[in-house]
């Protein structure tokens, strides 16, 4: 779909199609003038513009109101939604610019979210009071998904390194894991922080291609004829590594050892994953078949499983195949709220209407849907309060207050 951007003016072409509009809507009345009058019958309110409507909705500062007193991009789908959404919050496209946006993660203290254009191999953030984004990390390592800790610690997972670091208090960063049992991680996707001081992460292999890292060096999966060249355009001794593991989740223990916590033949090419409020429960999303991949790969569904007090899982469970009135909407990030409803990004492809956010209560049922006009990659809580929802989507950063909380820290 055309999207607008932000703070554009109505162009040439625009103004000539708002004036055939109003000749077309003035043919009518003229010939009203010369019939017989009728009885006149009740206008039909006007609807807000949505992201399915030909032109759609603008969604920048500078577009036309978009709330009456619910938005209409989001959709209810069972009552309960009414009571963790906002009723007269709009959503917002807060900045656009980026190749392809992910891992947005909230910092409380500094009041700013950080997320990752990865592509373009940055670090973005945005400023909550005056709605400012700069470059924050450049080079960033490609990395994807970032969260916080519970000492507020930020935590990134680098495609280009294949290692999950992170960024000391003082300024240093420290890798927390590159590999294990001596064997190199694929390309860690994404990470949160549990209570007792552990990281867990999941370690499918997406960025094992050009766009978002590199490649394996000649005879590796993602490159089995050797015709790319991984190390072009990348820093001395990178490009130099080849996929030796499964798409599995692991745990960073406090002491530093890596344990396997999740299997590829559990949850193939993992994404994103998040935690129940209570961390009894670890949802995570496995999403398509990712370069290299042999087997049938993931299938864009969520399972969840119980978090044992040693650490292990059990209880697999299929949450959700992500099917929404018969339209896969693919999960990727996720992230739950104090009541244990998990909020999941949307890739629907070319279905408009359906990228964007699908909510669910702990049990899978589907409570209802953001509809943005962009694939979403990732989402998080943030805010003073922690109620609003940002949305890290293709090109943009999309925000939207809510009426509830996210459980954690993001």
């Amino acid at each position: 779909m055309t999207q607008q951007p932000c703070g554009r003016d109505l162009s040439r072409r625009g103004l000539i199609a708002a004036a055939g509009i109003g000749a077309i809507a003035l043919a009518p009345s003229l010939a009203q003038a010369q019939a017989p009058a009728t009885p006149a019958a009740t206008p039909a309110p006007a609807a807000p513009a949505t992201t399915i409507t030909n032109p759609p909705r603008d969604f920048g500062p500078n577009g036309a109101p978009t709330t009456y007193f619910r938005d209409p991009d989001m959709i209810t789908v069972d009552p309960a939604f009414n009571g963790i959404t906002q009723p007269n919050a709009a959503i917002t496209r807060l900045w656009t610019g980026a190749l392809w946006s992910e891992g947005p993660a909230w910092n409380s203290v500094g009041r700013y979210l950080v997320w990752s254009d990865i592509p373009n191999n940055r670090q973005l953030r945005w400023l909550e009071d005056d709605g400012r984004v700069s470059v924050f990390r450049l080079p960033s390592n490609n990395s994807n998904g970032n969260s916080f800790d519970f000492q507020g610690r930020q935590l990134s997972c680098e495609h280009l390194t294949r290692r999950v670091v992170r960024y000391e208090l003082d300024g240093s960063v420290s890798v927390l894991a590159d590999n294990f049992q001596g064997k190199k991680l694929n390309s860690p996707n994404d990470v949160v922080a549990h209570p007792d001081g552990s990281y867990w992460f999941t370690d499918p292999p997406y960025g094992g291609q050009l766009y978002e890292g590199t490649p394996d060096m000649a005879g590796g999966p993602s490159n089995a004829g050797g015709r790319l060249k991984p190390t072009l355009g990348q820093p001395p001794g990178m490009g130099a590594y080849k996929r030796e593991l499964p798409t599995n989740c692991y745990r960073i223990d406090p002491s530093g050892r890596v344990d396997l916590v999740v299997t590829e033949d559990q949850v193939p090419d993992p994404n994103g994953l998040c935690f129940s409020p209570d961390y009894k429960k670890l949802y995570v999303a496995s999403t398509g078949k990712g370069p290299g991949d042999t087997g049938p790969g993931g299938k864009g569904e969520v399972y969840s499983f119980d978090v044992g007090t040693d650490n292990k899982t059990s209880n697999r469970k299929l949450f959700s195949d992500f099917m929404v009135d018969g339209i896969k909407c693919g999960p990727d990030g996720l992230r739950a709220d104090v009541d244990g409803n998990i909020w999941v990004s949307s890739n629907a492809g070319r279905n408009l209407g359906y990228s964007g956010v699908t909510v669910w209560n702990p049990e899978g049922k589907l409570l209802g849907r953001i509809r943005l006009p962009e694939v979403c990659g990732n989402v998080c809580f943030g805010g003073p309060k922690r109620n609003r929802l940002f949305m890290a989507a293709s090109q943009s950063l999309y925000a939207v207050y809510v009426g509830t909380q996210g459980a954690g820290p993001s």
